[in-house]
């Protein structure tokens, strides 16, 4: 279905082994075939696989990276000194970054250690 989340476990030469990580069918393995695809237009064939691929990674190994488009989790309150103003200046424009907050309230609070200053 679009927009499942899944775990690549193997590939194959035809076929692409995931884990499906979100959802009611959380822990299920399934086999996604490659799926042929041929324009209107020409004899030509192509056998694609309906995949895009997606990666995640912690603040620190953003450290000194550019990302066009940066989305944060901040269901938990950032845990280190200036771990917010890491993440969030990863991107140049504010309009490239997307956030996940905490139910139970809308501030995220920041960790400043005045001794560190």
């Amino acid at each position: 279905m679009n927009g499942t989340r899944c775990i690549i476990r193997s590939c194959n030469r035809n076929t692409v082994e995931v884990e499906i990580a979100v959802g009611a069918h959380t822990g299920e393995i399934h086999l996604v075939p490659r799926i042929p695809l041929q324009p209107s237009d020409t004899t030509f064939q192509r056998r694609l696989l309906p995949l895009k691929g997606c990666f995640a990674m912690t603040i620190n190994k953003a450290q000194r990276q550019t990302l066009h488009s940066i989305g944060l989790d901040l269901q938990q309150p950032v845990f280190c000194h200036g771990m917010l103003y890491v993440a969030l200046s990863r991107s140049g424009k504010r309009d490239n970054v997307a956030y996940l907050d905490s139910p139970q309230s809308s501030i995220t609070r920041n960790v400043v250690y005045k001794e560190m200053l």
